[in-house]
């Protein structure tokens, strides 16, 4: 019998039991040493109206029942998965990477939110060296703009928050403007790629307005509510006349699996994608694990077992860390 935490209705946390299923011949399974809260999704979440939901995408945990046919992952292995809150974890093989033995758990979770924009960078057409400009220094905005530096880009972050925007200076990012500049002369039709993480209207459609002629700008943000009054017909008259690529930033559009981490007979017509949801994932690992990402003093470590208190706070926004972690650890 495990713990898992349930929102069973508007603004209601519990923590609930759940009964393990049979450990299948290709599954791992194990206690659950972190998970990762989006706070963006998840109080839209606890505030929406269908119930119950289950919440959680990313947890690290410590591999002790091994499936008959797993062979490359053993008792003590820890492991990231795309798993929820609870206290175990139990996942087919193919669906888990190792994380290296050094590397915190609440650091490897962080993975999770790297692969959002990671599937961004797989499939832009924007080339190292080009003007990028990331909308929102939240969570995702702020590792995207670190992996887009890491690719190669010139990049800018747009963030109306002073203190978010002081912060993104500090690790290493290197401009920083409150608003898209589409009068100045120096990003106007220059910029290849906007990726916007805010999930706001009018940044898509300044974005829309400064990006070159076919420039893309991703909508990577979720757009949970209307924030102004802007019409539809606005951005459409940049997108016709600019000649944008608007699209999705559904980071589901390359396979979750690319040739290595499957059996080709299983997944034919995957075979031949380099790029997937989980080389992104490990890519993510390795960037991390390199240090390449500055994370020092970002985490806030929360308790899964009063789920009440833990996501009250962040309704009542006293967590000012970006990094929002549950440690199962501490049982």
């Amino acid at each position: 019998m495990g713990r898992e935490i349930v929102f069973t209705g508007k603004q209601q946390f519990e923590l609930l039991d759940y009964e393990e299923a049979k450990l299948g011949a290709s599954e791992v399974r194990g206690p659950t040493l972190a998970t990762l809260i989006s706070p963006g999704t998840e109080l839209a979440w606890a505030n929406g109206d269908n119930f119950p939901i289950r919440p959680g995408y990313a947890a690290v945990f410590r591999a002790e029942e091994i499936g008959s046919a797993v062979t490359d992952v053993k008792v003590g292995d820890r492991l990231l998965c795309m798993g929820g809150h609870r206290s175990t974890q139990q996942f087919d093989r193919w669906y888990v990477l190792k994380i290296p033995e050094d590397m915190p758990a609440d650091l490897a979770v962080v993975a999770r939110l790297m692969g959002v924009s990671m599937t961004t960078l797989m499939t832009t057409a924007a080339r190292p060296g080009e003007k990028v400009i990331v909308c929102g220094a939240g969570p995702v905005g702020y590792l995207a703009a670190h992996q887009c530096q890491i690719a190669g880009y010139d990049v800018t972050v747009v963030e109306p928050d002073r203190g978010r925007r002081e912060k993104a200076l500090a690790s290493g990012i290197a401009r920083t403007l409150a608003a898209i500049p589409v009068e100045d002369v120096e990003y106007r039709g220059k910029v290849a790629l906007v990726i916007d993480c805010s999930g706001h209207e009018k940044a898509v459609l300044d974005g829309c307005k400064i990006v070159r002629k076919r420039g893309e700008v991703v909508l990577v943000g979720v757009p949970w509510k209307a924030y102004t009054d802007i019409l539809a017909h606005e951005i459409l008259h940049e997108v016709f006349f600019n000649y944008v690529v608007l699209r999705s930033g559904w980071e589901w559009e390359v396979p979750i699996l690319s040739r290595g981490f499957v059996w080709e007979e299983l997944y034919e017509g995957y075979n031949n994608a380099p790029h997937s949801t989980f080389s992104g994932l490990a890519t993510a690992l390795k960037w991390l694990a390199e240090n390449r990402i500055p994370t020092a003093g970002m985490f806030s470590a929360m308790t899964p077992w009063d789920p009440a208190r833990s996501y009250q706070k962040l309704l009542q926004k006293e967590v000012e860390e970006p990094f929002i972690i549950l440690d199962w650890s501490a049982a």
